[in-house]
């Protein structure tokens, strides 16, 4: 694997990051760090941003913490991940191919480490779960294959080395093979596995061009979930990948994607969104503007039915501790709420936000708190919208302030608790 360290990814010596890890948040109120990737940035390079948020526990009330936004190391960031050590953040740079991991200090700052390339071409995606960073390309890395000559997407598997020191530093590894490929291509015909290479590649030629859209790897970690929709039809098409995950990371396809287009209600144009809670897998289509429940037993997905949302869902997440999902609503600059029951949606309300919401996260510390990042915000600044979550009800009330301003054009977010270590929440764009 190449592996790339720019001049910028250096400033961050040894002794500053032990300083660093041993400050504490400028208030003892903040309950969680949030930090937001914004594309658009200033500057010859034009690299991307993180503004990093503290929030406030009593109010919701956001704003960000000192010397915010930090650099993402590379141009157009579209995705995020937080390590399961709660100390490591990494990002997704599109237009560099790269995957940048920052060490988080216990004052929230993040320090740039180490930038490695993607398996294929343009990453839009990523997720971690235990040891392992999933990431999905937009396109193989085919000679083939470029925005002038699509063909369809791929998802790797990089493994996670947890690192030591205050706070420690993990590292990313080579990806786990796929036989003879560092990834595993999205085969809408079904998968053969060579009985030469052990690799698993597609069955028979590939006529259709499959775009990836979103990846979920719920908490078990035994499988992974991937979106993605056939460009070549007229309407589109849309799927879901499911992977079995061993031990080591490897991928398994469990069989033929999951036709979105058959089921009670026939729909399943394009999805762009998709989110766990449980045994339960919730994707958005934003052609149709419907949420999908699925059951995910063994990784075999089964259809309990789909609820209406907004106009053009864009990110949808489930709560950790209480029975509600919420989705982002792009096109109407809303959020609708929904409780949850065996799978089931039941809708509980809408409530507006800033302008074109595309991420969506609730705070790991109490749960008590959601925030969207506004793509296109108020006028050339992006910007984040703040809710208090009610436990009880499901139902949402604006923070305290909202919305506050982030830098232009976010796309994800994620969180983590600020002296705790619970499992980061929240959603990247597409």
């Amino acid at each position: 694997m190449k592996l790339n360290k720019s001049s910028q990814l250096l400033l961050a010596s040894a002794a500053s990051l032990t300083i660093a890890g041993l400050f504490t948040a400028c208030s003892s109120l903040t309950t969680d760090f949030v930090y937001v990737t914004s594309s658009k940035a200033a500057g010859p390079n034009n690299y991307g941003q993180i503004d990093v948020f503290e929030i406030n526990q009593e109010s919701g009330s956001m704003r960000q913490i000192p010397t915010s936004p930090f650099p993402s190391g590379g141009r157009n960031p579209v995705a995020e991940a937080v390590s399961a050590d709660q100390f490591n953040l990494y990002v997704a740079n599109q237009d560099d191919n790269t995957i940048v991991q920052f060490v988080i200090g216990n004052d929230g700052k993040v320090y740039p480490q180490n930038t490695v390339n993607t398996p294929g071409i343009f990453p839009l995606a990523v997720a971690v779960n235990g040891t392992n960073l999933f990431v999905v390309d937009t396109y193989q890395p085919l000679p083939i294959c470029s925005t002038a000559d699509p063909c369809s997407g791929s998802v790797a598997v990089l493994p996670i080395t947890v690192g030591s020191g205050t706070p420690p530093s993990d590292t990313l590894g080579s990806p786990v093979a796929n036989g003879d490929l560092q990834y595993t291509p999205l085969c809408l015909s079904g998968y053969v596995q060579s009985t030469a290479t052990q690799t698993w590649g597609c069955q028979g030629a590939e006529p259709d061009v499959i775009v990836p859209t979103a990846i979920n790897v719920p908490g078990s970690g035994s499988y992974a979930f991937v979106t993605a929709y056939d460009s070549t039809v007229t309407p589109n098409r849309g799927y879901i990948f499911s992977f079995a995950v061993s031990s080591g990371g490897a991928l398994t396809p469990t069989g033929v994607p999951h036709d979105m287009g058959v089921g009670s209600s026939g729909l399943g144009v394009r999805p762009t969104a998709i989110a766990s809670a449980g045994a339960y897998l919730f994707v958005t289509d934003s052609i149709n503007g419907i949420v999908a429940g699925y059951s995910a037993a063994s990784g075999v997905l089964t259809l309990i039915g789909d609820t209406p949302t907004g106009s053009q869902p864009s990110a949808v997440i489930a709560d950790p501790q209480y029975p509600y999902v919420y989705v982002a609503n792009s096109l109407d600059n809303t959020v609708s709420a929904y409780s949850m029951s065996n799978g089931a949606l039941t809708n509980l309300g809408t409530y507006s936000t800033g302008t074109q919401p595309v991420a969506i996260g609730i705070d790991p510390s109490t749960n008590h708190f959601l925030y969207t990042a506004n793509y296109l915000g108020s006028g050339v600044i992006g910007t984040v919208s703040g809710f208090e979550l009610s436990s009880t009800a499901g139902t949402l009330v604006n923070s305290d302030n909202s919305p506050f301003t982030a830098n232009a054009q976010p796309t994800a977010v994620v969180a983590i608790p600020h002296g705790g270590s619970k499992t980061s929440t929240g959603s990247t764009s597409q």
